[in-house]
């Protein structure tokens, strides 16, 4: 589905220094290939942050578009007897994307149901500590950036993905400092708009690609909404 892509790493050794360092160069990344490839004239950008580590990403994106920080919540769906095993992931409004085969996994029918509600919950939990206070931008008819701080297997992102697409977004840009390169195919199907800055052919894990990779609080996740998120952009005129 993607038309324009951005891929601008295929090595294994890409490091970030943190957070805000990527974010600044996706930020730049972003405004550059709206340069190369401009948008109708009038169309609106949000930006969505996948909770929590990809609210630092995308803080800098929203910033440099002059548009709202938003969030969406979606949380893996995980094999009842292996918790490191995802076989889909949901959104806190219920969007549910399984893995291929993954019904090869289930022990029973119940168990996925019980391991599809759990997550749910967690993510209905997760957005109740970050859920905003007033009115949040109208995502219909806009652009919506979906950014995190690394995609690993794309269940997330892509019920993400699904969750904008039935608020009836025109278009939706995938962004992330860092993804598996065997793991393009997929997401350009996704997405309108791919900017990734790194994709290593080995991968492992998001963490290994930053230097400073803490975890960041539930406080530290609301602070970037409170100083540059609901309203932001519809403050600064936009």
């Amino acid at each position: 589905m993607s038309p324009f892509s951005s891929f601008q790493d295929t090595g294994s050794t890409v490091r970030f220094v943190n957070r805000q360092e990527a974010g600044e160069k996706l930020a730049e990344t972003v405004l550059e290939e709206i340069r190369k490839h401009p948008v109708s004239e009038g169309m609106r950008f949000l930006v969505y942050a996948l909770p929590r580590g990809g609210l630092p990403i995308a803080a800098p994106v929203a910033q440099r578009l002059n548009c709202p920080l938003d969030v969406i919540v979606a949380k893996k769906i995980t094999r009842p007897d292996n918790q490191e095993l995802a076989i889909g992931a949901v959104t806190a409004d219920g969007q549910v994307v399984w893995a291929p085969h993954w019904s090869a996994f289930a022990q029973t029918l119940a168990q996925h149901q019980t391991a599809l509600e759990q997550a749910q919950a967690h993510a209905q939990a997760q957005w109740q500590d970050l859920s905003p206070e007033g009115t949040r931008a109208d995502p219909t008819g806009a652009i919506a950036l979906v950014i995190d701080d690394g995609i690993a297997t794309g269940m997330t992102m892509a019920a993400a993905v699904r969750s904008l697409r039935a608020q009836q977004v025109a278009q939706v840009w995938i962004c992330a400092p860092v993804a598996p390169l065997d793991l393009m195919p997929f997401l350009q199907e996704m997405g309108d708009r791919l900017i990734i800055l790194a994709t290593p052919a080995i991968f492992n894990s998001v963490s290994r690609f930053y230097k400073e990779f803490p975890q960041v609080s539930t406080e530290e996740a609301a602070s970037y909404l409170k100083d540059g998120g609901w309203g932001w952009g519809m403050k600064k005129g936009r």
